[in-house]
């Protein structure tokens, strides 16, 4: 599975997610331009010392991670779908596409890409989770749905690190 960030503004929110994508194995995909520089310290300390866990790929448009993973389920993720995200039913191959901090995924782009949108639910005054929190969300329920294949299930002992989160 994938997890891609289209224009991602905030370092520590994309060290967060690396930091996910270091725990589940997912990949990582940064289309530009990026908000921040890749050596950016709070970049590099929100991922810890996870980064050398992290298949980081780096793209100059989303058009071209379309070209690159043609044949390959993509969902967008947005605050304007109608489709629940737990309604969804995720391959293995499945791209997760999350847009800016700041204005979400490309108007255009979810238009095209309708029936593949979703959502999460969230109380009706509150406008957007955070981006690495909606990740996590939606990369989790995606790896429940696979059985959470290639990851450790046997808890204590079943890790190289400390016993906490």
């Amino acid at each position: 599975m994938h997890i891609v960030l289209v224009e991602p503004e905030i370092p520590g929110n994309t060290g967060n997610i690396a930091r996910l994508c270091a725990g589940t194995g997912m990949e990582l995909h940064l289309v530009r331009p990026l908000g921040f520089s890749t050596d950016d310290r709070h970049l590099k300390r929100a991922g810890l010392d996870y980064w050398h866990l992290v298949k980081v790929h780096y793209h100059d448009s989303f058009a071209d991670v379309q070209r690159q993973y043609e044949g390959h389920p993509f969902y967008f993720c947005t605050t304007k779908s109608a489709h629940i995200y737990s309604d969804i039913r995720y391959t293995s191959d499945a791209l997760l596409v999350f847009g800016k901090e700041t204005a979400g995924l490309p108007e255009s782009l979810l238009a095209a890409n309708e029936e593949h949108t979703i959502r999460i639910p969230m109380h009706a005054g509150a406008r957007s989770l955070n981006l690495s929190n909606a990740a996590a969300v939606v990369a989790y329920e995606a790896l429940r749905q696979n059985a959470f294949a290639e990851l450790c299930l046997a808890g204590t002992g079943c890790h190289g690190g400390s016993d906490h989160i």
